[in-house]
């Protein structure tokens, strides 16, 4: 394993929970205010979190086999 990946996945991590803050903040803005564009920005942040999502898990199954 190089060093290189758990920089990469720091970064990724840290993009990921600055995503997932906006995804919760919308989402219950929708929830509890029934604010209608900020369902569609929570949508739109989940979406834009999806390749991100799967990247983290390709690279952890990389990093849990030791390659």
């Amino acid at each position: 394993m190089t060093t290189i990946k758990p920089f990469i996945m720091r970064e990724l991590i840290g993009q990921l929970e600055i995503e997932m803050e906006k995804f919760l903040r919308n989402a219950k803005s929708q929830l509890d205010g029934g604010n209608k564009a900020a369902g569609l920005r929570a949508r739109r942040v989940s979406i834009d979190m999806e390749p991100k999502l799967k990247l983290f898990r390709k690279m952890s199954l990389e990093m849990a086999k030791g390659k």
